[in-house]
């Protein structure tokens, strides 16, 4: 299993080698370069899965459906 990852801001361009939790998906990430706040795109369970160079660890262990669940809206 990988843990570290590069999540590159789709904004600017800004790429930073990160390393991924185990215990929880990552949902915003905020780049250092632009201030832009990322989050999962449709279908997605956290930033790693979609902006990262490496799947997030759940996701690496047992594919999309082992993985957390996606972000939805507030109900």
């Amino acid at each position: 299993m990988v843990l570290d990852s590069v999540l590159t801001c789709p904004a600017c361009g800004h790429a930073k080698a990160e390393r991924m939790p185990l215990d929880a998906c990552q949902w915003f990430y905020e780049c250092e370069a632009c201030a832009t706040l990322l989050r999962p795109k449709p279908g997605d369970c956290c930033v790693f899965c979609s902006y990262g160079t490496q799947r997030c660890p759940s996701a690496q262990a047992g594919g999309a459906a082992a993985c957390c669940r996606p972000v939805s809206s507030p109900s």
